[in-house]
């Protein structure tokens, strides 16, 4: 209840900044989703493919990610796919740094937008506080005397309300914003680790493709 009479006290703003606030945090679990899958399946894919590699079997680790369509089988995809045709090792890795090219920026999609609604949210937090001024001299202006008190605390509720609130939303979600950034890198580094383990790999048991 005494939410909602916040919510009440501080107008029409109020609406808009609590829009932005669960837009953010929509994005926010989606992307934690997509991260998780995706670093989830990389160390799946890649405990699958791992002992065909090692042992030399390219053209079976390559089937076994040919139609995978999570960022480690396609970067496993390309990357096995020139080492199982026969490729030289400098092509090897410039397929799997073309992989992680790929899909680096499906990791790191709409994150972004995160970062931008916090701002958006503060903005608006302002801009009701605003509004709640020009409320408040509006309303005094031409008031009888005996209601110039009461008119002015209304009228600044609304400033605090839509400050304090525009504020509150954006500040978990400057730090949604951060933690994913990190996640992300974490992810990225998880699959640029799988790359360079099948670049060893392909070198130690290879060793003539390496010219």
């Amino acid at each position: 209840m005494e939410f909602i009479k916040f919510i009440q006290v501080g107008g029409f703003f109020m609406y808009p900044i609590m829009l932005v606030f669960f837009a953010g945090m929509a994005i926010f679990f989606e992307r934690l989703y997509a991260l998780g899958k995706a670093r989830a399946r990389s160390r799946e894919i890649w405990s699958k493919v791992q002992p065909d590699v090692q042992a030399g079997r390219l053209e079976t680790a390559f089937s076994a990610v040919k139609d995978d369509t999570s960022e480690a089988g396609r970067i496993l995809d390309y990357g096995l796919g020139a080492a199982a045709s026969g490729a030289d090792m400098p092509h090897v890795e410039g397929a799997l740094e073309e992989g992680l090219l790929e899909v680096i920026p499906r990791l790191e999609a709409r994150t972004s937008y995160i970062a931008t609604l916090a701002n958006v949210a503060t903005l608006l937090g302002l801009l009701g506080t605003v509004h709640g001024l020009i409320l408040a001299f509006a309303s005094v202006a031409n008031a009888d005397p005996a209601q110039k008190g009461d008119l002015l605390s209304a009228a600044l509720a609304v400033s605090m309300n839509t400050t304090a609130f525009g504020l509150g939303a954006a500040i978990p979600l400057v730090l949604a914003f951060t933690f994913l950034q990190n996640y992300t890198q974490q992810v990225i580094e998880s699959l640029e680790m799988i790359a360079m383990k099948v670049q060893n790999s392909i070198r130690r048991t290879f060793p003539t493709l390496t010219n």
